[in-house]
């Protein structure tokens, strides 16, 4: 009752002008910054060869003027920021949270984990990112590799003599770092592209959540303890000692979970062949077909749709969804939706 009041008396007093929002700005700002200490914060801004802060500019004060408290921290940024003396810093891009519950495999080939191992320097100075590839239902460790990087093409090439020696699975399960995943539409890389190209289904686990792939996580632990410390004196060493460690693990250590047998008496190869050549991406009828240029982005009779450029070259799809509504795909993975109402000067995000 007391807005209404309120709302009446403005009305009487200005008619439907008195309606319109009004300023939220005090009348009066008795917390107010002097100006004499306004000057001092940004005169110790630019004092000396370096960039006072605002810690450091309220110790500066608090010597400068003893007989009144030092505005806030927050405060004195506010007066930078406001000089405009502050660089905001760039947003950090976050890696798309993969939107489906993740699927459990109960057969060999259902599921595949894989993750590096860190880094660390071996005994000859070169670097080493253990990868490790392992199948999910049978433990079977299908990889422990020494690689040089962690580049999409070292992983390609390690994931190639995989699928040509045991067949492709049907998912592939990793965390959301380099080169499984990116910042870009989808957390979609050039590794996960490729995978969706042959057909296998990416799942990401959630960032910070690593017992999502717990059974990979128990495995490092396994292989973390084997290692030797120092490092091997060289690659080769290294790898050598990877090597005997995928035997051990395989063929002579039995598993609890497995009911006391071998992860390599409970493993068996893929039906799915790796194909000599990779498969263009297709989709059904109702779905319009795009080829992504070479700056990321689609053309649509006069609409311009940018994907990204990880997807340049490669084909995705609109599927229309309702009137002036279409989703964005490439394959299974859903990379967006667009509204026709969202468009301006023929282009959109």
């Amino acid at each position: 009752r007391k807005t209404g009041y309120k709302w009446v008396a403005r009305y009487n007093a200005d008619s439907v002008n008195g309606l319109k929002e009004c300023s939220r700005k005090r009348h009066s700002q008795s917390q107010a910054v002097p100006f004499a200490v306004k000057e001092a914060i940004l005169e110790l801004r630019a004092r000396g060869p370096t960039t006072a802060g605002p810690k450091k500019i309220q110790m500066a004060l608090i010597e400068r003027f003893p007989d009144q408290p030092p505005p806030s921290k927050t405060t004195i940024y506010n007066v930078l920021k406001k000089a405009g003396l502050v660089t905001p810093r760039p947003l950090r891009q976050r890696v798309a949270v993969y939107p489906k519950p993740l699927q459990k495999a109960d057969n060999p080939n259902q599921l595949w984990s894989a993750d590096y191992k860190g880094q660390y320097l071996t005994g000859d100075g070169a670097w080493c990112y253990p990868l490790t590839v392992m199948d999910h239902a049978s433990r079977f460790l299908l990889a422990c590799e020494s690689m040089p990087s962690t580049t999409f093409q070292e992983a390609k090439a390690a994931f190639e003599r995989l699928f040509k020696t045991y067949g492709m699975p049907e998912r592939i399960r990793t965390d959301n770092g380099v080169p499984f995943a990116s910042s870009g539409r989808a957390g979609l890389s050039q590794l996960s592209i490729w995978w969706a190209r042959l057909g296998i289904i990416h799942e990401r686990i959630q960032p910070g959540r690593p017992e999502q792939n717990g059974r990979h996580e128990r495995m490092h632990r396994t292989l973390k303890s084997t290692l030797p410390r120092p490092p091997e004196v060289d690659w080769g060493a290294q790898q050598r000692h990877f090597d005997l460690f995928i035997q051990h693990y395989n063929h002579e250590r039995v598993h609890e979970a497995l009911g006391q047998k071998t992860p390599g008496s409970c493993y068996t190869n893929s039906q799915r062949m790796y194909p000599e050549q990779l498969p263009k991406m297709r989709y059904p009828t109702h779905v319009e077909a795009y080829r992504v240029d070479s700056n990321g982005v689609v053309y649509r009779g006069r609409l311009r749709i940018y994907v990204g450029n990880v997807l340049k070259h490669e084909i995705v799809g609109l599927e229309s969804i309702s009137e002036g509504v279409w989703d964005i795909v490439f394959g299974p993975i859903v990379l967006g939706r667009i509204d026709e109402k969202d468009v301006k000067e023929d282009y959109v995000t």
